[in-house]
């Protein structure tokens, strides 16, 4: 496992190795490759959108790229032609001074923690997007490239998206950006044109278990390979999952929903209760997310069918999301949140099936 920093990180999973000091990928060979032959070419596009489920290994392949990038700035050089992987050893100044937030060529865009408020700000405000780009426009602290993490896009306010636009527009020589996206289709159509898209696909479950372990899980064998089967191919998710308690949530859950459009009223009102207190925050979570990737599961099997049929599930995913901002926002019932999901999720389903 990882040493905690000193404040909780947006983008780091506590207890748990961070993207920027994980050297190894797991399952996206084909995005490497991608990517190592437009550098080789020497047309590196200024720009890349790494679109995908959250906790699929986005922002470790974006560090990934980076520190390949910072190490070998050349690519015409011979290492760089002859390279089959962007691996970079842990050893490397590089991915030392990268892992230690000391690179210079490096500014990484994020939410981060408010000294002030005692806590991490919901959005990436847009006076430390003009900060990531006086980066690009002052003298290099290092030669070579300048490389601009955004994690995640999805962060960006509409004012912070529009001046990481303008830099977009006309990007400095030899400047990098490579922006997380959880929902690449919701980012600006201006960003998207300015940019090439990798997609990053969900993992295997061996996949994830491989993962899980190079980040410090030191969950039982059995228990892990539990959580990668209800990961929905996240290694993030599945970390989550490596608790008995968590993950029997989970299994009770996913049984209740194997039953739509049925609802058993006595079982969905035990897991009600059962998710109502606060100590519950990790299942009540674990819950939430099991359900949205279920309705997920359901959506993406409705889309093969006609549009008809997806309708419904696509209406009730903006519904369902509405209702769980606004629970997390103002401390709503759980109780009462619960019931109503599976009440929608019901009648969602019912609907699809009818179109």
């Amino acid at each position: 496992m990882s040493d905690a920093p000193d404040h909780p990180e947006a983008d780091r999973l506590p207890g748990y190795a961070h993207p920027r000091e994980t050297t190894d990928l797991f399952g996206h060979e084909a995005t490497e490759a991608s990517f190592l032959a437009a550098y080789r070419s020497g047309r590196l596009p200024h720009a890349w959108i790494l679109g995908g489920p959250e906790g699929i290994g986005k922002a470790t392949f974006a560090y990934r790229a980076a520190r390949f990038v910072l190490a070998h700035p050349d690519p015409l050089a011979p290492a760089v032609q002859a390279a089959t992987s962007l691996a970079v050893p842990a050893h490397h100044p590089v991915a030392r001074k990268i892992a230690a937030q000391s690179h210079g060529g490096l500014f990484v865009l994020r939410r981060q923690w408010s000294a002030e408020k005692k806590n991490l700000p919901t959005q990436i405000p847009v006076d430390l997007v003009r900060k990531a780009l006086d980066f690009f426009g002052s003298t290099a602290a290092v030669p070579g490239w300048r490389v601009c993490i955004v994690d995640s896009a999805e962060d960006l306010n509409a004012n912070g998206a529009n001046a990481l636009l303008k830099t977009l527009e006309e990007p400095p020589s030899r400047s990098l950006f490579l922006v997380v996206s959880h929902l690449p289709g919701r980012i600006m159509p201006t960003i998207r044109s300015r940019a090439r898209q990798l997609a990053l696909r969900p993992l295997q479950p061996e996949q994830i278990v491989a993962a899980a372990t190079a980040a410090g899980s030191q969950a039982p064998a059995d228990l892990l390979r539990e959580a990668a089967s209800f990961g929905e191919g996240s290694v993030r998710r599945a970390l989550k999952l490596t608790d008995e308690d968590t993950i029997a949530v989970v299994r009770h859950i996913r049984a209740a929903l194997q039953r739509l459009p049925a609802i058993d009223w006595t079982d969905a009102h035990a897991i009600a209760e059962g998710l109502a207190g606060r100590a519950s925050d990790a299942d009540f979570e674990a819950a939430v997310e099991t359900m949205f990737g279920w309705l997920s599961e359901q959506a993406h099997r409705a889309a093969g069918e006609g549009a008809a049929r997806l309708a419904p599930l696509a209406e009730v995913w903006d519904k369902v999301a509405r209702a769980l901002r606004e629970a997390r926002g103002f401390n709503l019932d759980r109780r009462a949140l619960i019931l109503s999901l599976f009440t929608d999720l019901s009648e969602a389903l019912r609907a699809s099936r009818a179109a």
